[in-house]
């Protein structure tokens, strides 16, 4: 009956232990959400027209939307996202549209403290890398996006960059006509939990099979993209 009563003893105490110890994580979640709020997510969801985006303008609106929705909406929000230079229209770069951190996501943790970490712009930081994974790069509701080894795999992000957040200088098509087709051409996307193909970029993994809506999911992807916070 004593051996009975300390077992019992034991697991109420080790079941208390377990409560306590995950009261006081998130305890710590909403005191580093309330320290940083919340300046960089992955879209919950795309737009759902492939890589037509309503161009840079649309996307922005569509993380504004989201941010809006998950009580960031008093941040101006930018999409990462590239252009190509065409029809006497310079090219923009995504690095350059997004501030200069630093940014953190839905639960506080930061994901890069500047550009020059977030990008790697030195041999040293880019050995380090950002604070960006699959643990990190959560949507704007706090949520663990899916990602090699779940299903559906929708790990592609439309980014239309190189490594260095900058725009890509040939004559193909990286971005889908600037965000515009759902049709021809193709987008250059990351991998935000930086796994998949011998790939651990999370802004320029690889390109899509095309911009339709289909051609991006079955890459991977489900036309999802950053948004950072430029304020």
């Amino acid at each position: 009956m004593t051996k009975n009563l300390s077992k019992v003893v034991l697991f109420t105490l080790a079941l208390l232990l377990v409560s306590i110890l995950g009261l006081a994580q998130e305890v710590e979640q909403q005191s580093a959400a309330q320290r940083h709020p919340m300046t960089f997510f992955v879209t919950s969801v795309g737009i759902g027209n492939g890589g037509n985006l309503g161009g840079l303008a649309g996307a922005d609106g569509h993380c504004l939307m989201l941010a809006t929705a998950a009580g960031g909406g008093n941040h101006t929000w930018r999409a990462y996202l590239s252009t190509q230079a065409k029809e006497g229209q310079p090219a923009i770069n995504a690095r350059d549209r997004i501030g200069q951190g630093p940014w953190y996501n839905a639960r506080g943790q930061q994901i890069a403290q500047a550009q020059a970490d977030l990008h790697g712009d030195t041999i040293e930081l880019a050995r380090l890398g950002s604070n960006l994974f699959k643990q990190s790069a959560l949507n704007e509701k706090g949520q663990v996006m899916n990602g090699v080894g779940d299903t559906p795999n929708t790990h592609d992000m439309l980014t239309g960059s190189q490594t260095d957040g900058r725009a890509y200088t040939d004559t193909q098509d990286h971005t889908c006509n600037n965000w515009t087709s759902n049709g021809t051409g193709s987008a250059q996307v990351g991998h935000s939990d930086r796994i998949g193909a011998g790939n651990r970029s999370w802004n320029s993994a690889h390109a899509s099979r095309g911009c339709s809506q289909d051609n991006l999911v079955s890459t991977g992807g489900a036309g999802l993209f950053y948004c950072f916070a430029i304020n």
